[in-house]
């Protein structure tokens, strides 16, 4: 192309992605950070030769056949990209990318995050400091689980699980996994492949999920499924919320059928389910798993990364329709 390619970016990114959107492209920002609605988004597309959208903006069916034509291609800030409709996508010939690879160390940063606190009650702690009621240390107060030693299962062995799966054998965890092929043994360095989410399930003391949010996951942890985990277990969940069926867990946990949880995901973001607030043993966090500026810098990169190559004519390297 010889005209310099307009986007629009439809949140507001860090500044040094933005400093580079502005430099190479015609780009239409979005500083109030203000998310477009589906009408806002086409309107705002008017005139576009790309977007860059976020997980909060659902790239349907019904919106894609309402992008402007000058729309040829669609650049996710994430990794995940169960928000656009590859379908309707590769229909109309529209591209496609993601932005893999770059948040796998903060996210399985986070893994761990959670899994600690919620195993060693750091919510009960912090919510005794903030009200005043802490009388000073006690034997038995607030006695928790400990991670080093015990048995870890991880669902969904990509390159996030494996990256946690590492940081677990640093507590001399003992790893196993279910993933829908098995990995080489050099990648499982000595994990045990379970051919069966239900055969994984009662050797997990934690839980931990990294698996894709599809039609075979939504609600992947049911009741059936919790039930099968040891008694006091606790579930970590980074990967996407309705892979985790909200009545199941929240029962679980006030049963004491689960010791804890500690998730940084959720179904209907940002509308949290109301009864978790009622719960002492969930350790919560507002979906901050690749939130570090290195690595959402990295992602914006990898996003005009992938436009790059398309408006020269070559094949992004990310692309997912």
């Amino acid at each position: 192309m010889t005209d310099t390619p307009r986007i629009l970016v439809t949140r507001k990114l860090p500044q040094a992605v933005e400093a580079r959107a502005a430099e190479t492209y015609a780009a239409t920002l979005n500083p109030a950070d203000g998310a477009y609605g589906p009408d806002g988004l086409v309107a705002a597309a008017e005139g576009m030769d790309g977007l860059l959208v976020a997980p909060t903006d659902r790239v349907d069916a019904a919106l894609i056949g309402r992008l402007p034509d000058s729309v040829k291609i669609v650049a996710t800030f994430s990794v995940g990209y169960e928000h656009i409709d590859l379908e309707a996508a590769r229909a109309r010939g529209l591209v496609v990318t993601n932005t893999p690879d770059v948040l796998t160390d903060a996210t399985a940063d986070m893994a761990v995050l959670l899994m600690l606190a919620a195993a060693r009650r750091a919510h009960e702690g912090q919510t005794l400091l903030r009200a005043g009621k802490w009388a000073g240390w006690t034997p038995t107060q607030l006695m928790g689980i400990q991670v080093t030693g015990k048995r870890v299962g991880i669902v969904g062995m990509g390159r996030i699980g494996q990256a946690f799966a590492k940081r677990a054998r640093a507590f001399d965890m003992a790893v196993h996994y279910y993933n829908r092929r098995r990995l080489d043994p050099a990648l499982e360095q000595g994990a045990v492949y379970h051919d069966t989410v239900e055969g994984l399930l009662p050797q997990a003391d934690f839980l931990s999920l990294h698996c894709p949010l599809t039609a075979e996951t939504h609600h992947l942890m049911n009741g059936d499924r919790l039930a099968l985990l040891p008694d006091g277990a606790v579930l970590v969940n980074t990967a996407r919320g309705p892979v985790v069926d909200d009545d199941a867990l929240i029962a679980a946990l006030a049963s004491g059928k689960l010791a804890a949880a500690g998730l940084d995901v959720f179904q209907g973001e940002p509308d949290v389910d109301p009864r978790y607030w009622a719960l002492d043993n969930v350790f919560i966090l507002p979906h901050q798993g690749s939130a570090t500026v290195e690595t959402r810098n990295a992602m914006g990169f990898r996003a005009l990364d992938n436009l790059d190559a398309f408006f020269a004519g070559k094949e992004p390297g990310d692309r997912v329709a």
